[in-house]
């Protein structure tokens, strides 16, 4: 029951300052607005989110055309045909540099002829490999050429084995036969016989795509980087604590050592979890599905504010002025947000990066969040970011133990 006392007293004194709220609430909700309308806002749900790449055909043949089918059946690139000054490459790759498109793909003159005569010939690509998505483009494109490739050998596979049983009638009969072999053998790529479900890579609900606008990313980003800025305030009352030897005073009390620290621990930790609900009810009428996994979503919050508030104690232990708790919160949040993925998500990236990321609580929660309301994964995949972030926690709260001091 002291221990409970001890809570409330903090989180009284928290709801006086004022300068709390501001860290708690009302900066991350700022930040969540600015950044997700940046990253797409509202209107995500409304346009094509696909990869924009320029098609610019030299050739006029058949194929050009099935090659716009299979890249507007992506899910990934939306064809765009460019035409006039637009279909010039130089102005396709300067679109490309100004991330207009994210590439662009020239057919060349006698593509079609050559594909179908048996011959090896490539498209022309036009991509800044530096850039994540230029590099999913370019894979896009190039499974798409492959398929297209496989249609035509096979259809010029079928009209020779069709002349060999009887000729056609003329060249028009036997442009007509392959033009219908290309179109069954990619309307098969398209409406394949056996299809495999990967449970990782849905991201879909009830037909609908989970991630429709930028919030879905800023939203739990700002929850977990305002939650260390929040430490502030609570971090602050230990270190006020101590200066005006209400600490040890505490001690001549029946209260335990262990219960003090537990007290200042379970403030932090309460404080956090109502900073989330409240930012999470924000996130929900933001589009955020939240709501998806309720229990999922509940460990990944819990885990959150479990380590968070660790790193407060901690903080309120090493620091000996009001000053220092300030920079000793900032510091580990920038740190902490900027490597975590908080800032840019860790999978546009590299792998180094991602590797180092993983280093950090942070990324754990990102993961743990975004599983849910970004990638549409269930209750199993949150598992891993918690245990992981309870480790964390379990770790810093035996640091900021160790180190307390009631002097």
């Amino acid at each position: 029951m002291r221990v409970i006392d001890l809570t409330i007293k903090d989180l009284t004194e928290l709801v006086r300052d004022w300068k709390a709220a501001v860290f708690l609430v009302i900066m991350p909700i700022a930040f969540t607005l600015l950044f997700g309308f940046a990253f797409g806002g509202f209107g995500g749900g409304e346009e094509d989110p696909r990869l924009p790449v320029g098609l610019i055909d030299q050739s006029g043949g058949r194929l050009s055309a099935s090659l716009l089918s299979l890249l507007d059946a992506s899910g990934v690139v939306r064809p765009v045909a460019l035409e006039g000054r637009d279909a010039d490459p130089a102005s396709a790759e300067k679109q490309v540099q100004d991330e207009d498109l994210a590439a662009a793909v020239i057919v060349p003159v006698g593509y079609s002829d050559r594909l179908l005569a048996g011959d090896l010939i490539q498209l022309v690509v036009i991509v800044d490999a530096g850039k994540p998505a230029g590099l999913t483009a370019q894979g896009e494109i190039q499974a798409a050429a492959l398929r297209l490739a496989g249609a035509a050998e096979t259809a010029r596979l079928s009209a020779q084995a069709y002349e060999a049983q009887s000729r056609f009638a003329d060249d028009n009969a036997r442009q007509q036969f392959l033009a219908e072999a290309i179109d069954r053998a990619i309307q098969a790529w398209q409406q394949p016989p056996l299809t495999v479900a990967v449970t990782e890579a849905s991201v879909e609900e009830e037909g609908e795509t989970i991630m429709q606008s930028g919030f879905s990313h800023t939203s739990p980003s700002m929850m977990v980087q305002f939650a260390i800025a929040g430490l502030i305030g609570a971090a602050s009352i230990l270190v006020l604590e101590r200066k005006s030897r209400a600490l040890r005073r505490l001690l001549t009390t029946a209260v335990s050592r262990t219960e003090i620290i537990l007290g200042h621990y379970l403030a932090m930790f309460a404080m956090i979890m109502a900073q989330f609900v409240i930012l999470m009810a924000f996130g929900e009428l933001l589009g955020v599905p939240y709501h998806r996994e309720p229990l999922a979503i509940l460990l990944v919050m819990a885990a959150t504010a479990a380590w968070t508030a660790a790193l407060g104690l901690l903080i309120g232990v090493m620091a000996k002025t009001e000053d220092q708790v300030i920079t000793y919160s900032l510091f580990p949040m920038f740190i902490l947000a900027g490597m975590g993925g908080a800032w840019m998500p860790l999978e546009f990236t590299g792998k180094a990066f991602q590797a180092i990321g993983h280093l950090l609580p942070t990324a754990w929660a990102m993961d743990g969040f975004e599983n849910i309301v970004v990638r549409g994964l269930g209750f199993e995949s949150v598992l891993l970011p918690v245990a992981i972030m309870l480790a964390y926690a379990i770790g810093l709260f035996a640091l900021a133990a160790w180190r307390f001091r009631f002097e």
